[in-house]
């Protein structure tokens, strides 16, 4: 299509030839197998002269159409690791993606007004490739083994909470073999292991809540804890805001349970999107900062019990 255009413009086969670097018989020979596969004559061959067959006129039109289409999709995608632009897929964890990235990505967005942002919040951790996510935001012990990059955004641990009315019915647990005489309320995640595991000196002592209550999103736990049904362990990212709301109160606040790292994952660092490279690397400079606003509203003394 490229050649046949140019050789309109130019009006002769040398002169497109010339233009292109090519010779004068690759640039016939183009234009020939071209009207072949189109089974068209689309130009008028004489030895003074071209001319446009009225098919080739068309022809020529629609060429036109396409190749600047291509030209500006060829830019676009040149341009893509140069300029954030674009829909961003991002899929987190619910409680992270609620409390925090919500707010982050109306930051983000200000930034980057090309951007936008497809947010999937689940509990689950998603088939990168199958399901097109360009940024998964999950949580492991450690670096997770995948053959996608991972960069690392922080730190979060899980703390006990109870309401103050349930406090005031039961009594305060003051030791981790207290928690055996109350109601200890489970969150069912895969990511989170069932017994609560608790290091006292060289010693590990492990509480395994009874089936009193279970559920699989950590708001609808805190939301079951508020209601004054017992002691839970909730994700510091989702505790930080009902004890700065005096909701929950922390309970034996000496001990934080279930340290995990936090990591965006996405497919490659060759030919990296910019929306990609600057939504991680903004998550890089923020995250962590929300992180230790968090572990303040935690570690104050008048949140605990």
């Amino acid at each position: 299509m490229r050649v046949f255009a140019r050789v309109v413009d130019a009006g002769s086969f040398t002169a497109a030839a010339n233009a292109l670097g090519l010779s004068t018989a690759q640039v016939s020979r183009v234009v020939s197998d071209l009207e072949a596969y189109l089974q068209a004559r689309l130009l008028h061959r004489t030895t003074r002269r071209l001319a446009l067959t009225e098919t080739g006129e068309r022809y020529l039109q629609r060429c036109r159409e396409i190749l600047t289409d291509v030209d500006e999709a060829e830019a676009e995608a040149n341009g893509a690791h140069l300029r954030p632009r674009g829909r961003l897929r991002v899929h987190s964890l619910t409680g992270l993606g609620q409390q925090h990235l919500i707010p982050l990505i109306s930051q983000y967005c200000q930034a980057h007004p090309e951007v936008y942002v497809e947010l999937t919040l689940a509990q689950r951790q998603p088939d990168i490739l199958e399901e097109g996510q360009d940024v998964v935001i999950t949580r492991d012990r450690e670096l997770p083994d995948s053959e996608f990059v991972a960069q690392t955004l922080g730190t979060i641990f899980s703390v006990l909470c109870a309401s103050p009315a349930y406090l005031a019915r039961n009594g305060t647990p003051q030791t981790v073999g207290d928690l055996r005489e109350h109601r200890c309320l489970r969150l069912q995640d895969p990511t989170f292991p069932e017994g609560w595991a608790f290091e006292e000196g060289n010693e590990e002592s492990v509480i395994r809540p009874r089936d009193t209550f279970m559920v699989n999103v950590a708001e609808a736990l805190s939301g079951a804890a508020r209601a004054g049904m017992g002691v839970c362990l909730l994700p510091s990212y989702v505790a930080a805001p009902v004890l700065r709301q005096g909701e929950l109160v922390r309970v034996l606040p000496q001990h934080s349970l279930h340290v995990r790292q936090i990591f965006a994952l996405y497919p490659s660092r060759r030919f990296l999107d910019a929306k990609i490279r600057t939504w991680v690397e903004f998550l890089k400079d923020e995250l962590p900062k929300a992180f230790s606003a968090d572990e303040e509203v935690l570690n104050d003394p008048k949140n605990w019990a």
